[in-house]
């Protein structure tokens, strides 16, 4: 297989295991939307994260190549193993899909007939990667997709000057206590660094009165929501991208976007909307949702959306 897909498995040893703790959102509407690829043409996942939809997208083409990036050098390795199959239809980068452009240029694909972003979190993020991407164990509070960058959650919540910090809090994490929030975790910083996940949690939580503190999610979901979005400038790079992936498309060719969050899936509406007055064709006037089958079996999917573009 080409290209860049370096790391260690982190105990995921054969193809049976990585299936069982990933499965990839909205498959059979991603399938739906995204295929039949001409034979011969390109196919182009900018999140391949674990390799669940690209491995869907390659078994369901004929001679289809797949160019896959992920930020994530651990995941990416994770999906090179999945997709060791594909052999050379397969070329792996890790980049920012912020890049998917010039990661398509190096390759020689000047245009693609189906792009994925799938803009979630992996399993294998969540629950193994001890980056603290989740309050459900304590972990370092690090948040990084990349790691070689270097600022980490723990720099974001220790060095962000309190109305900075609120600012993230509310607009990245639209959390109703942000000030609150920010306040709180400023004083215990002055104290002792804060540096790992249940800390954070504690202080969050401790920071919102009980009246007044969710009751479908933990306390702490939108303040980790809102750090590794800044960490990781998600916004930053899916502004960038959705152009670029845009202007990548062949004629007839879809781009496929799957949201999570409310911020994430406006932006899309609204670059979609700019798009379709340019010439492309929003497939999906609403966005698209998983089936009541598929939360039940995989609650991660609850709160997916799925916006498809058109090119000519």
């Amino acid at each position: 297989m080409n290209g860049q897909a370096t790391g260690e498995r982190d105990g995921v040893d054969d193809l049976a295991e990585l299936e069982r703790v990933h499965r990839p959102v909205m498959l059979d509407q991603v399938l739906h939307w995204l295929t039949p690829v001409p034979a011969g043409t390109w196919i182009v996942d900018g999140t391949v994260g674990l390799g669940g939809h690209a491995a869907a997208l390659l078994a369901h083409t004929t001679d289809s190549r797949l160019l896959g990036l992920d930020r994530d050098a651990a995941t990416l390795a994770l999906a090179a193993h999945r997709l060791a199959a594909f052999g050379p239809r397969v070329v792996l980068r890790q980049a920012d899909y912020r890049d998917v452009a010039t990661e398509a240029s190096r390759c020689g694909v000047t245009d693609a007939h189906a792009v994925l972003f799938d803009l979630g979190l992996s399993s294998f993020q969540l629950e193994r990667s001890g980056r603290g991407f989740s309050f459900q164990a304590d972990e370092p509070l690090d948040m990084r997709f990349d790691v070689r960058q270097a600022t980490t959650a723990a720099d974001v919540v220790m060095g962000t000057p309190e109305p900075e910090l609120a600012r993230v809090l509310a607009e990245y994490g639209e959390e109703p206590a942000a000030r609150r929030i920010a306040h709180r975790l400023v004083a215990a910083r002055g104290r002792r660094p804060i540096r790992t996940t249940r800390e954070l949690a504690d202080l969050v939580t401790a920071a919102i009165p009980p009246h007044r503190r969710p009751r479908r999610i933990h306390a702490a979901t939108r303040t980790f929501q809102a750090l590794r979005i800044a960490v990781n400038d998600e916004l930053g790079s899916l502004e960038a991208a959705l152009p670029r992936a845009a202007h990548l498309l062949a004629s007839s060719g879809r781009l496929g976007v799957i949201a999570f969050h409310s911020l994430e899936d406006r932006l899309v509406k609204h670059a979609f909307r700019r798009f379709a007055q340019e010439g492309w064709t929003v497939a999906t006037p609403r966005p698209l949702r998983p089936s009541a089958d598929e939360v039940r079996s995989n609650p991660r999917a609850r709160s997916a959306r799925l916006r498809v573009l058109a090119r000519g």
